[in-house]
């Protein structure tokens, strides 16, 4: 009877070894390495989150400052389109109201500003001068270096609107168009302004294009207005 109850125990013994080593646990514990497979997965799908959160970001501003530039850009050249219709038109009253109200315009009759002598005028001072009968010193010609001494009037004639500049050949927006032998220093003399420049290629075939001829307009952008502050004539010079 003993030995049979041993063999029993033996077999009972083995019975629930074999069923525990056949039995599938529960829920498994991932092996450290595969645990740490996990965490870098889950970074990097959030670092990708993010990275893609601020692509979107990037391409919203972008498109927004695309928007804004080529809304301004639009506003510039209208507004300097309807400048150069009251300059076409003598309309010295139209012209006025786009003048900046402090720093008043200046006239350039060469693309090389001088700030010292080139003659600005406050806008309230512009509806007389066609009929001014005083002639100004506005420069000195190019080549002779004799001065400009002018009436407004034939200032006008030689150095504004010598050309029909409202139907040029080209129109640059910001951008020079006109080069010769003279430096032209729109962007030093008026460093925070945008210019719009109408542009002449030529005139007679024989000068191959040194008859060129431009009539530029330099804006400063006050609380998203467009305000007039130069008046630049630009040509081939010696």
């Amino acid at each position: 009877m003993g030995i049979l109850r041993n063999k029993m125990l033996v077999i009972s013994i083995i019975t629930v070894l074999l069923f525990t080593g056949c039995s599938a646990p529960a829920a498994s514990t991932p092996a450290p390495e595969n645990a740490e497979q996990t965490k870098q997965i889950s970074t990097l799908q959030a670092e990708v989150i993010a990275k893609d959160s601020q692509i979107l970001d990037l391409t919203t501003k972008f498109a927004e400052l695309q928007a804004l530039s080529s809304s301004s850009s639009a506003t510039l050249l209208q507004t300097s389109l309807n400048v150069m219709q009251a300059i076409k038109d003598k309309d010295m009253n139209a012209l006025a109201a786009y003048v900046h109200p402090t720093l008043g315009v200046r006239f350039s009759p060469y693309a090389h500003i001088d700030l010292v002598n080139h003659l600005s005028f406050a806008a309230i001072n512009l509806p007389a001068l066609l009929t001014d009968p005083t002639v100004y010193t506005w420069g000195s010609f190019d080549g002779s270096g004799d001065p400009i001494n002018y009436k407004f009037s034939d200032y006008y004639d030689n150095f504004i609107y010598d050309e029909d500049y409202l139907n040029p050949h080209l129109i640059g927006n910001n951008t020079i168009i006109g080069k010769g032998n003279l430096i032209n220093n729109i962007a030093t003399a008026y460093p925070s302004a945008s210019f719009v420049e109408f542009h002449f290629t030529g005139f007679d075939p024989q000068y191959t294009g040194l008859d060129w001829t431009s009539l530029i307009l330099v804006f400063e952008n006050v609380s998203g207005n467009w305000l007039l502050v130069g008046i630049v004539h630009s040509q081939w010079t010696i």
